[in-house]
């Protein structure tokens, strides 16, 4: 055993990523039951993903300069408590409106817990394997994703939906408790200073706008006159929190490691990702059981050939990216995901579940090559003493992405789907031949999108630099 690992503070932090990995798959592969069960829509029911990553959005970088500051693993075990009983509230849930509230609770749980995380897990080995600690934590993420299909599906098939988020009580619990007994393992490197309480509001106010500003059906829920200050909210807040971070003497987000090249370019591409994974985790469930009527658990074995290839090639993909960078891998992982979502774009209302058991797997594997690498460059590329904030921005870009790619989702569904039938309201699939053509037209939408990835990806720079190497590089970055 090497003696400069932590394996205690290891193991904890990707028994957390696994926990967060289940909590994804897990809800995502129940959309439709649940929608059924509480009389929603597609559109409904996203509010139901949309919550949780609004909240985890608007609280994770508060959260990750607050664990800089006062404790990442105490943070970490108060996040778990309340991630705990969010998810108990979850599935006592009564009604959609009453979800939509509680997966707000359990987001701001996850944004703690989240925020501080891979920072944990980069603190508890040497840096020159830094990507290989964040392979081990994306192997731990999709692990996750691998068995939370399957236990959903089972859950979901044999027992009731509200089980799914019972399931998660216990595991979340063992895991704070855990994190308190180690709660003084960890060396923290941030002095005390005053958290910007004003820059936090700012954040949470233009992530809000910005949501209600992607998604029509809530505007049009609203009215006119609040959807018109949603238009002209966002701009507002947006330019008065960038006002505030470059003069904050302790901003909640350091704009001046954005000028370090791997650091941007990296978070863009991650971004880009996540829009897609957003848009197609959300869609693809509703293919599969409303389309093809396939049941949960042969649904949960499908989603299982994506994490197999996760789990499989992240940690490799992180050794690698340790010894040539983190460009070659991570574009590799990004030609994958396009394969992924090329073949999304010729389902059909008859097709055989290869079609998208193949979907799924070339997702697998683009993950599988992108994640530790990407995560890697943007944990090792800003000054040890901001690694809080560089996991804030992995978990903000990831959330943002994936609500952003929801909403779009939502949007293009609804509208396509109209012009097809000349019917108002969302989309269903009470018109399969027309939700399946509306799903094509959303998926070559996509491959455009991740196009763009495949840019910036090759823009990132090949190696970390050196000015982003030590404490003293904040300042460099600063002129």
């Amino acid at each position: 055993m090497d003696p400069r690992i932590n394996y205690l503070l290891l193991c904890n932090t990707m028994l957390g990523n696994f926990i967060a990995g289940t909590s994804s798959r897990i809800f995502g592969i129940s959309l439709p039951t649940v929608a059924n069960a509480l009389d929603t829509d597609i559109a409904g029911v996203s509010w139901a993903l949309i919550s949780f990553s609004l909240s985890n959005l608007g609280f994770v970088l508060i959260f990750s300069r607050i664990g800089d500051m006062f404790g990442r693993e105490k943070l970490y075990s108060v996040g778990f408590g309340i991630f705990a009983v969010g998810s108990l509230l979850c599935g006592l849930s009564q009604n959609i409106l009453q979800l939509v509230q509680f997966r707000m609770l359990q987001g701001m749980g996850a944004a703690m817990t989240q925020s501080v995380g891979r920072a944990l897990a980069a603190e508890a080995v040497p840096d020159d394997q830094g990507s290989k600690v964040q392979g081990l934590m994306t192997t731990a993420f999709h692990t996750g994703f691998l068995l939370g299909p399957t236990i959903g599906g089972l859950i979901i098939d044999y027992i009731h939906w509200r089980v799914i988020f019972f399931f998660l009580v216990p595991l979340a619990t063992l895991s704070g408790i855990l994190a308190f007994i180690n709660r003084n393992r960890s060396i923290h490197l941030v002095k005390r200073q005053p958290i910007d309480y004003l820059g936090s509001a700012l954040l949470v106010a233009t992530s809000t706008s910005l949501v209600l500003l992607l998604n029509p059906r809530i505007r049009e829920a609203l009215g006119p006159e609040i959807s018109l200050l949603t238009y002209v909210g966002f701009p507002i807040f947006f330019l008065a929190f960038l006002t505030r971070e470059l003069k904050a003497s302790s901003p909640i987000v350091n704009l001046h490691l954005f000028k370090i090249r791997l650091f941007t370019f990296s978070c863009i591409t991650l971004l880009i990702v996540s829009f897609t994974h957003g848009l197609q985790g959300f869609l693809l469930p509703f293919y599969l059981q409303e389309v093809l009527h396939l049941s949960p658990t042969f649904m949960g074995i499908l989603f299982m050939s994506a994490p197999i290839f996760t789990v499989t090639l992240a940690p490799i993909s992180g050794h690698v990216a340790d010894r040539i960078g983190p460009r070659i891998p991570a574009t590799a992982g990004l030609i994958m995901m396009f394969s992924s979502i090329l073949v999304g774009t010729l389902l059909r209302p008859n097709s055989h579940w290869a079609l998208p058991a193949l979907m799924l797997a070339f997702g697998g594997l683009g993950n599988g090559l992108f994640n530790a690498p990407n995560h890697g460059a943007i944990m090792g590329s800003v000054p040890k003493v901001d690694r809080g904030f560089a996991n804030g921005t992995i978990q903000v870009c990831f959330n943002l992405g994936h609500m952003m790619g929801i909403s779009f989702a939502t949007f293009l569904m609804t509208t396509i789907y109209q012009y097809y039938t000349g019917q108002s309201g969302g989309a269903t699939t009470d018109d399969p031949q027309a939700f399946v053509s509306s799903l094509n037209y959303t998926f070559r939408i996509a491959l455009i999108i991740i196009t763009l990835a495949l840019g910036t990806s090759l823009m990132r720079g090949q190696k970390r630099e050196e000015a982003a190497m030590d404490k003293g590089s904040l300042e460099k970055t600063k002129t």
